[in-house]
């Protein structure tokens, strides 16, 4: 007798259906087979499955005679143990052992020995695939039936072992789904990041990460060793606007894939901040792996990458980051496929000007030669340094204003201003796909950010003076689009571009 279960696989971000088969030939010796381009962690589920079965009180595989699981389709290939709960019951459904109408109901779930029913991975982007799809209802692992309940619109089940599903399935006991969660209660829970007011001095930065969060723009901070630039970074997270429901649901999509959002946490309902080491290699930057998985700049999507010590990392890491930092997304390809993966988010790098750092400190004395010095920074490549929009030097911070009693200007404060300046990019670009300044394209910038004459004349003077690029020249009119949206100006003046350009290096 055979037997259909419903389940999915993850794609990248994406769900796919998968329709678990299960065929039980009675009599002759007994045999366990998977098809349909099973991993090695789906192959050994014969071996949780039988157990699980056995320990739960039902007839086991071995005494069942061949049994043939299909996983379909079956050029899908399928990589993880959410798939053990499906064939148990598809083994429990064909050999007569459970009788329940598999319609419209979708299981996941990694079965123990015992029978318990373990947590998974991937668990919102399938639930979000189910609804998508018309299914009812979707059964999940007690442990992740928050990370599930997050989606509105389908019933959502939390299942603690084998035992007790097939009561519930059969109509002996029943589970209580898991109640809807709001809006208001997923984003109840937020870490309070740090404040723009205890940050001493460093107007000028304070002003550049002002504009980056205004319009998403990428921004190198250049300085001698303590002089600020990791706490600028870190505050930066505290001048971005908040989160989207959409939003947040798109990057919880991908630290559920990631395994990532543990059982404390329903929704990444924060800006991500990702600080990896210098040290931290082209795979876990970019993704990557046997089967693709998404790296350290999808996980900073829609929030900030900070890379200290820019410097420091491997060359080619750094090169790996010229696509993402135009498309907004990375491309990994493998053997096994190729996934793309989402990477919007704002680059914030900093580093120190020479290998002792104080080559531009005035108090400091430099223990580095010319050529070490040249080496160092030429560590940076052209092309990675001309995607960057924004070079500011952050000098060190004198005692005096350490010693300042009064504090500056807050980050709520800031933070207005930014939320005005994206409310008029979003009314500018509400109907196209792009979201801040940033992201225009050529034409974009042509009929947002026209030039008058005497802005165009300046910004063509200090083009050929200071030898800018093509795509410096459209970063500094994107970037004066920002600081006239901070101004609450429709058009864009000779004072914005002058501003704007004033955060590009002179060696470009």
């Amino acid at each position: 007798m055979s037997s259909k279960i419903f389940s999915a696989a993850t794609i990248g971000l994406s769900g796919a259906p998968v329709e678990v088969e299960v065929d039980v030939l009675s009599g002759g010796l007994h045999n366990f087979t998977l098809v349909g381009l099973p991993d090695v962690a789906v192959r050994e589920s014969r071996e949780r499955v039988s157990s699980a079965i056995k320990n739960s009180g039902f007839k086991p595989p071995h005494q069942c005679g061949r049994i043939t699981v299909n996983l379909a389709p079956a050029d899908l290939p399928k990589a993880s143990p959410i798939y053990d709960v499906p064939i148990a019951l598809g083994f429990l459904a064909a050999t007569e052992q459970l009788n329940f109408n598999p319609q419209g109901k979708i299981f996941v779930g990694e079965l123990a020995l015992d029978g318990i029913i373990r947590p998974v991975n991937g668990i919102l982007p399938i639930t979000l695939f189910a609804k998508e799809k018309g299914y009812s209802e979707i059964f999940v692992p007690e442990e992740n039936i928050d990370e599930a309940a997050v989606v509105q619109g389908i019933q959502v089940t939390g299942i603690k072992d084998l035992l007790s599903l097939s009561d519930h399935l059969s109509g002996r006991v029943q589970i209580t789904s898991a109640k809807p969660i709001t809006s208001a209660e997923l984003f109840s829970h937020t870490e309070t990041p740090l404040d723009m007011r205890d940050v001493k001095g460093h107007e000028h930065a304070k002003r550049a990460l002002e504009i980056a969060a205004a319009g998403g723009h990428n921004i190198l901070f250049n300085g001698p060793p303590g002089s600020g630039k990791t706490l600028l970074a870190k505050t930066f997270v505290s001048l971005l606007p908040k989160l989207t429901m959409s939003e947040a649901l798109e990057v919880t999509k991908i630290y559920s894939i990631a395994g990532l959002l543990g059982q404390e946490r329903r929704l990444i309902a924060q800006r991500p901040f990702r600080a990896p080491h210098n040290s931290a290699s082209s795979v876990s930057l970019i993704g990557g792996g046997t089967s693709p998985r998404p790296g350290e700049i999808s996980l900073a999507h829609r929030g900030v990458l900070f890379l200290d010590e820019f410097a420091e990392f491997p060359r080619n890491v750094i090169e790996n980051l010229r696509q993402p930092l135009e498309d907004g997304i990375v491309t990994v390809s493998r053997a096994k496929g190729t996934l793309t993966f989402p990477a919007d988010f704002i680059l914030i790098a900093a580093m120190n000007p020479c290998p002792c750092g104080f080559v531009t400190d005035p108090d400091k004395a430099c223990t580095c030669t010319p050529s070490q010095v040249a080496r160092y920074t030429k560590k940076i490549s052209g092309p990675i340094l001309d995607r960057i929009d924004m070079h500011v030097e952050v000098p060190r911070i004198h005692i005096n204003k350490l010693e300042d009693a009064k504090d500056g200007e807050s980050s709520e404060s800031i933070r207005d201003r930014v939320d005005r300046a994206r409310d008029m990019q979003g009314t500018r670009f509400a109907d196209t796909t792009t979201m801040t300044n940033a992201q225009m394209s050529t034409r974009e910038i042509k009929t947002c950010a026209p030039l008058d004459t005497e802005s165009e004349a300046l910004l063509r003077s200090a083009a050929e003076k200071l030898n800018f690029s093509a795509r410096a020249y459209h970063r500094i009119i994107k970037l004066a689009r920002t600081i006239a949206d901070l101004a609450g100006k429709d058009h864009v003046q000779k004072q914005h571009i002058a501003e704007a350009i004033q955060y590009r290096t002179k060696t470009e």
